[in-house]
């Protein structure tokens, strides 16, 4: 049977995978490797969120490459393998191009977000596209340009471009550990630049010189002019620039850039009273700042004596005062200072969480200059998360499972701690008199303190609490929230003592049990009035608490002004984002309030708006070929271009559906997201492209193949319905390696079945002329796949992303191009001239 897999065809001779394969794999590998090479460059020079455009960049470069090679096709195929002969010196020059383009481009996220200042940082945002999209146009030209010269090896071809840039992803992972993050792009131009010593050799040398000249300029440029630096708007700049402030210590890693600062600003970050001098208190200390990608994330002791005498005077202090000598389960470390605190507050026992490894390395082993906690026997610092750590302890095995304040961002997968299935676990874990302490900064929106009453609402409902508001307690500063929850209604005795201890310290009772709001206003010692989102206007009159005024009707799930302006939906583990308060369906409103939105808050914007970017971008690929039917006319017989256009439409919409699932799901059960980004995006494309390669051996079946995929991914969408989250929480004890083989056992079969999807279709679209739109329009729905995803994440869970993708495959299956397979070397006009270049230059390396 002909096809365009044969099963039946000879291997590659080495000189053809010499000169076609490998090539092919250093480029994939080049430009994969440098598109997280500047998500990295964003997240240090300015903030993660932006390294979505990165994502928008890449696909749209690629998609329109496919609709330029679609278009002129004949043209191109002839001039095809002298191109491929420059098209690396170019690729490497638009690379060094693109990099310092981009880290001299003068965009501030911050003026953004000023209404006078937007429409400049609108046009630096069209510099980055305009330095970029170059790069990975071309890119994306040199592997058309290799699948229609060769379209009898396209299993073969999708499979080394999909291994190579599984490669690519791991080796600049690899780099991550000895290179400075703004070196990373500048690396990666030699992978790029030695594609061309694989050349056939009589396009070789003119390839290498070029390519050498453009390396050898490039890094220049990128190494000896004035090298990329931190905005001034990231948290490291102020204290960095400060007289005889100095890096004491730094660490490179995927996870981040980690540097310990010695200068004056550092201070033991706690919610201290005002009153600290009248209770004869000393001020949180001096200390070492650790900030990670530019942003503060703990204060690490100064060599000496760690003193915590302030500790009495902590917010966080509060159920100490309620519980002595309590057994404590302590969630974040916070550079040791809240163990320390702990222990000055009277614990008789603490078992202290850190996950993040370098704040915990720094606290059992030291970190620079910065002293190892003096471990006490009543201490355990111990690395898992916290919803692994509460599944395995025992009921009331603790009196108080306490917080820390700067736990939420110390790390990205620290989110799920927050999650209404681990409050729910914390309070099984406390004795019946115990209590859970869960930290909410209100220096952004105090409306985060209400959507956290509504997670711990849920929580306490799934702990087996028929009355929620009768085990909740609420205390504030100016700054920050406490919310108490206890197995045991709290009573008058326990409502005595805290507002006994709120009012020594000038701190305010938000709720406890039969509160009277009305007559709390009267005796508020800080002020937090109500504000219309809206309008930005104050609507209380006089003192007010806006916790207060709508903590009763959160508790009680009943109507709220900020429940109608906000999403106070609960955190679960499948929806683990904190910062989605903002109500998407109100752009005007979002607008207009721009200017004081959270940092944290930006990214569901800047996810929408490339989301429409990718949309524009998707409807550009699909229908500018359309327009020219002649350049697709490929022998489709009855079935017309409509089903190979949402076949590979929904390919591509659907494997990033499901490696973003994945990848998310990874994050959780390995507490890590480096090295669950590691496993799967390099698990996936290695697999998927050993699927593609064994493609062939199905080609008498195709539409069993495509079946396999769609069937692989309804099985998997049904698992995790049935049994998935259960699954995850009861093998969170396993060892770490135990748990990552599990990921990459799951990945790999889904990976190998979706991986045939794609070849397989081209095997039914004719002469070839199909298979660079296929290859574009796949590519400009995975643009379209990344910001869709994380919005049906933000709003309905990522099971529903899992759900989505398996639908998009089913769509695939149906859409799957009907009829024989077609043979590339008995099609019309020049295609067949071609392909059988190309089967020529199979015998000529």
């Amino acid at each position: 049977m002909s096809a365009v897999l044969e099963t039946s065809e000879p291997a590659p001779s080495p000189a053809y995978v010499r000169a076609t394969l490998i090539p092919l794999f250093l480029i994939s590998a080049g430009a994969v490797g440098y598109e997280i090479a500047l998500t990295r460059y964003f997240a240090v020079a300015k903030w993660s969120e932006y390294g979505y455009w990165v994502i928008s960049i890449v696909m749209a470069g690629f998609a329109l490459s496919g609709v330029a090679v679609t278009l002129f096709r004949q043209s191109l195929g002839k001039a095809g393998p002298w191109l491929q002969a420059v098209l690396p010196g170019l690729i490497v020059a638009a690379a060094a191009a693109g990099f310092h383009f981009t880290s001299t481009n003068p965009f501030n996220p911050l003026q953004l977000q000023n209404p006078a200042t937007w429409l400049a940082q609108v046009s630096n945002i069209g510099l980055y596209y305009a330095a970029l999209t170059p790069f990975f146009f071309l890119a994306g030209l040199y592997i058309s340009l290799t699948f229609i010269l060769h379209p009898r090896e396209i299993g073969r071809v999708y499979g080394y471009d999909l291994i190579g840039a599984g490669f690519g992803a791991a080796l600049v992972l690899a780099l991550m550990f000895v290179l400075h993050p703004f070196r990373l792009a500048p690396a990666l131009l030699v992978p790029l630049a030695l594609s061309a010593l694989f050349l056939p050799k009589a396009r070789r040398w003119p390839g290498v010189v070029l390519a050498l000249i453009a390396l050898a300029a490039g890094e220049w440029v990128l190494f000896e002019r004035e090298q990329p630096t931190v905005n001034d708007f990231k948290a490291i700049y102020a204290p960095l620039h400060t007289p005889n402030a100095k890096v004491v210590a730094e660490i490179r890693s995927p996870r981040g850039h980690y540097q310990l600062l010695d200068d004056f600003t550092e201070r033991a970050d706690a919610d201290v009273t005002n009153n600290a001098d009248m209770m004869g208190l000393p001020g949180p200390p001096k200390t070492l700042g650790l900030y990670r990608d530019g942003t503060r994330i703990a204060s690490i002791p100064r060599p000496g004596v760690l003193d915590v005498g302030y500790a009495p005077g902590a917010l966080a202090a509060g159920p100490y005062a309620l519980r002595p000598a309590p057994r404590v389960l302590l969630v974040g470390v916070s550079g040791g200072f809240r163990v320390a605190e702990a222990l000055k507050l009277g614990a008789a026992h603490v078992d202290a969480l850190e996950p993040e490894p370098v704040i915990r390395s720094a606290v059992v082993d030291g970190l620079g200059p910065s002293q190892k906690l003096m471990l006490d026997p009543r201490v355990r610092v111990l690395s898992t998360g916290p919803v692994a750590a509460v599944r395995d302890a025992s009921r009331g095995q603790y009196d108080l499972v306490d917080i820390s304040a700067d736990f939420l961002d110390s790390a990205e997968p620290n989110g799920p701690a927050f999650a209404s299935e681990a409050i729910a676990s914390y309070l099984k874990t406390v004795a019946p008199d115990g209590m859970v302490s869960i930290p909410v900064s209100i220096r952004d929106f105090p409306v985060y303190a209400l959507r956290m009453l509504a997670t711990a609402r849920e929580g306490l409902i799934r702990a087996g609490v028929s009355e929620p508001d009768k085990h909740v307690m609420v205390y504030r500063s100016a700054w920050g929230v406490r919310i108490l929850l206890s197995p045991k209604a709290f009573d008058a005795d326990r409502i005595a003592a805290l507002k006994k201890f709120c009012d020594d310290r000038s701190f305010d009772v938000s709720y406890y049990p039969g509160i009277d709001v009305k007559a709390a206003r009267e005796g508020l010692y800080n002020d937090l009035p109500s504000v219309s989102f809206a309008t930005g206007e104050i609507t209380a009159q006089g003192p007010d608490d806006s916790i207060a005024d709508e903590a009763l009707a959160v508790l009680k799930a009943q109507p709220t002004a900020s429940a109608k302006a906000f999403n106070l939906a609960p955190v679960r583990l499948d929806r683990p984002f904190f910062y989605a308060i903002l109500r998407l369906n109100q752009p005007d409103i979002l607008v207009k309030r721009l200017e004081v939105l959270p940092q944290a808050e930006i990214g569901a914007l800047v996810n929408l708006a490339v989301l429409a970017q990718a949309i524009i971008v998707a409807l550009i690929v699909l229908l500018v070929p359309l327009l020219t039917p002649g350049r697709l006319k490929a022998e489709r017989g009855k079935g017309g271009t409509l089903g190979p256009a949402i076949y590979f439409s929904a390919l591509g919409l659907g494997f990033l559906f499901v490696e973003i699932f994945l990848i998310e799901k990874a994050s959780f059960f390995l507490n890590d997201r480096t090295s669950a980004f590691s496993l799967v995006l390099t698990g996936m494309l290695v697999f998927s492209g050993i699927g593609s390669m064994l493609a062939g051996k199905l080609m008498r079946f195709p539409r069993v193949a495509v079946a396999l995929a769609a069937l692989t991914m309804i099985g998997l969408a049904v698992a995790m319905y049935r049994d998935g989250e259960p699954a995850l929480l009861a093998n969170l004890g396993m060892a770490w390696p135990l748990r990552a083989a599990l990921v990459l056992a799951i990945s790999a079969p889904v990976s190998i079945a979706l991986g045939m999807a794609f070849p397989m279709g081209l095997s039914r679209v004719g002469d070839g002329r199909f298979l660079p739109w296929a290859w574009a329009l796949n590519g400009a729905f995975s643009v379209v796949a990344t910001p869709l995803a994380n919005l049906v994440a933000r709003q309905a869970g990522f099971s529903w992303v899992l759900y989505a993708g398996a639908l998009f495959y089913l769509i695939a299956f149906i859409a799957f191009p009907r009829g024989p397979a077609k043979q590339p070397l008995n099609s019309s006009n020049g295609a067949r001239g071609l392909a059988l270049q190309g089967a020529r230059r199979r015998h000529d390396y």
